[in-house]
C-alpha cells in the first residue's frame, strides 16, 4: 500500500491504494504539471510509503529493502533510500550515503570524512533517518507523516536508539556534519519550518501541522525541506524542531569531539569520560576554544579566551585556526545567516541543531545551539530525535 498527497494553495488531493495505483495517479498529475506548469507554480506533490498500522514482521527482522535506486547526485556522491528493519521487525526509512574523502566534499584533504570511520573501521557507506523520527513501542522510527518524538532526554534517546539493534544509534555531529557539508556543496540548504508551519521566508511552502503546537509531521513539508532538494532526502534538518547530537561539546571554553565517530557506538560519554577528546589547531596542534566578548564570537587557538555567552550569525563570528575537523563538523560559516550560539563558561555544554518552529531567518542546517547546560539534556525531557 502507498498513499499520495498532492497540494496547491487552492486545494489539496489525497490517494491510497495499491503502489501501482497510487504510482499511476502520480505519473498523471506530474504530466500536467510539464504540461501546464506555468498555470501550476506552487503545486507540491508527496509519495510516500502507507505506514499507518504498521504490523511488525518477525521475518524481515535486520533485513534491508531498496526504496529507491541508487542516483549519482555529483561525482562521487551516490544516494539511495532503503528500509531497514529492527530487532522488533518495524521498518525505518534511511538514506544509504557512500563513502566520501574531504576532498570531494569540501576541497580538504584525502581523509575519508569522519563520519565513516568508527571504532578505527573505515566504512563504504553508512545510513541516516530521512525522516524525524517518531516512537512505536517506546523506540524510534523514521516513517513519514508523523509526530516528532519529543520530551525525551539526550541519553534516553541515545538508549532508545542502540535498543534497536547492532548498528543503531541516535545521530553524531559527524553525521549531522556530512548533510550540511553536503548541501552546501549542491547548492542545496535546506528550508523548512521556520515560521509556524511555513518557511518564513515563502510561506507557500508549508507543511501539516501535527497538534503539537507548530510542529508539522515528519517529511510533510515540500522538497526543499530536504538536503538534496528532492522528495527522497533528508527532511525536516532547518527549524520544525531542534534535534540532539552525539559526540561534540564545549567544556570550559574548549570545543571537544569523539574520536572520528566513535559517537556512533555505545560508549561512555559522560561529562568526565575519556572518551572527549580536544579539537586541536592543524597548524599548531594547540586546543582549539572560543572566545566571547563585547558582543564578539571568536573560534581560536592562541590568545587569551574570555569567558561569556553570546550568539551571532555565523557570518559575524571570527575563525582564528586552521581545523579540518571543524569543517567536517560544520563548525564554520558554511550557511553565513544562520546562527550559533555558544556558551564558553566553566562548565559542560552540549549542542542542539537546526532550530526550531519559530526561528525563522536565524534558523538552518548550520545553525547550532552549543549553550545547553548539559544537565538539562542529560536530565530533562526537551528534544527530538533522529537515529542512524
Amino acid at each position: 500500500m502507498a498513499k499520495m498527497e498532492f497540494m496547491s494553495n487552492d486545494f489539496s488531493l489525497r490517494i491510497k491504494g495499491e503502489d501501482t495505483f497510487v504510482a499511476g495517479q502520480a505519473g498523471a498529475i506530474k504530466k500536467c504539471i510539464e504540461e501546464y506548469a506555468g498555470g501550476f507554480p506552487d503545486i507540491n506533490i508527496q509519495v510516500f510509503p502507507n505506514t499507518g498500522g504498521i504490523i511488525p514482521d518477525e521475518k524481515k527482522k535486520g533485513t534491508e529493502e531498496e526504496v529507491t535506486e541508487s542516483k549519482e547526485i555529483s561525482p562521487g556522491m551516490e544516494h539511495t533510500v532503503v528500509a531497514i528493519y529492527d530487532d522488533a521487525g518495524i521498518p525505518s526509512f534511511m538514506h544509504r550515503f557512500r563513502k566520501i574523502t574531504n576532498k570531494e566534499l569540501f576541497g580538504g584533504s584525502d581523509k575519508v570524512h569522519s563520519a565513516f570511520i568508527i571504532g578505527g573501521v573505515v566504512y563504504d557507506e553508512i545510513y541516516i533517518s530521512v525522516y524525524e523520527n517518531c516512537e512505536i513501542n517506546g523506540k524510534p522510527y523514521s516513517l513519514p507523516m508523523q509526530k516528532p518524538w519529543t520530551n525525551i532526554t539526550n541519553d534516553e534517546a541515545a538508549k532508545a536508539c542502540f535498543s534497536k539493534g547492532e548498528g543503531w544509534h541516535l545521530i553524531t555531529r559527524p553525521e549531522w556534519g556530512l548533510l550540511a557539508n553536503l548541501s552546501l556543496k549542491n547548492g542545496t540548504l535546506p528550508h523548512g519550518n521556520t515560521n509556524c508551519g511555513k518557511y518564513h521566508a515563502d510561506e507557500k511552502e508549508k507543511g501539516e501541522l501535527s497538534g503539537c503546537y507548530s510542529i508539522t509531521k515528519t517529511g510533510s513539508g515540500p522538497s526543499t525541506w530536504t538536503h538534496d532538494h528532492t522528495t527522497t532526502g533528508v527532511h525536516d534538518l532547518c527549524g520544525n524542531i531542534w534535534e540532539m547530537v552525539r559526540g561534540f561539546r564545549i567544556k570550559d571554553g574548549v570545543l571537544e569531539a569523539c574520536v572520528n565517530n566513535d559517537a556512533a557506538m555505545d560508549i561512555d560519554l559522560a561529562e568526565d569520560s575519556e572518551n572527549w577528546k580536544p579539537i586541536l589547531d592543524d597548524k599548531n596542534g594547540r586546543a582549539i576554544g572560543v572566545s566571547v566578548e563585547g558582543g564578539e564570537i571568536s573560534i581560536k587557538s592562541e590568545g587569551v579566551a574570555k569567558e561569556g555567552y553570546d550568539g551571532d550569525r555565523w557570518g559575524n563570528i571570527t575563525v582564528k585556526c586552521e581545523s579540518e575537523l571543524l569543517r567536517e563538523l560544520a563548525m564554520y560559516p558554511g550557511e553565513p545567516d544562520a546562527y550559533c550560539y555558544i556558551d564558553s563558561t566553566k562548565g559542560e555544554y552540549l549542542p542542539v541543531c537546526g532550530g526550531g518552529w519559530g526561528n525563522t531567518s536565524y534558523a538552518g542546517v548550520f545553525f547550532v545551539y552549543l549553550d545547553v547546560p548539559s544537565f538539562l539534556l542529560r536530565q530533562q525531557p526537551r528534544l527530538p530525535l533522529r537515529l542512524l
